[in-house]
């Protein structure tokens, strides 16, 4: 009875934690997106090397939100 319990309260927690990966992940790239349109209105020359690191960047944002959601996944399971 009490490891039914202690597995119902991981996988709440493991949703639990994938929803504030994936929070954070829209909120990052976000604010990765409202920056660069900023920077873009100031200095549209360099609009392509801003565009350019704004993906890269967004990138790396989500794949630490994917790395995060597996391991919330995996803990389901072990």
């Amino acid at each position: 009875m009490i490891l039914a319990a202690i597995e119902g309260t991981l996988g709440i927690g493991a949703c639990i934690g994938a929803a504030i990966a994936a929070i954070g992940a829209g909120l990052g790239i976000g604010k990765i997106g409202a920056a660069a349109m900023e920077a873009i209105a100031r200095q549209p020359e360099s609009a392509g090397d801003i565009r350019s690191n704004m993906i890269v960047i967004a990138a790396l944002v989500e794949g630490v939100a994917l790395f995060a959601v597996i391991v919330c996944v995996l803990s389901l399971f072990l």
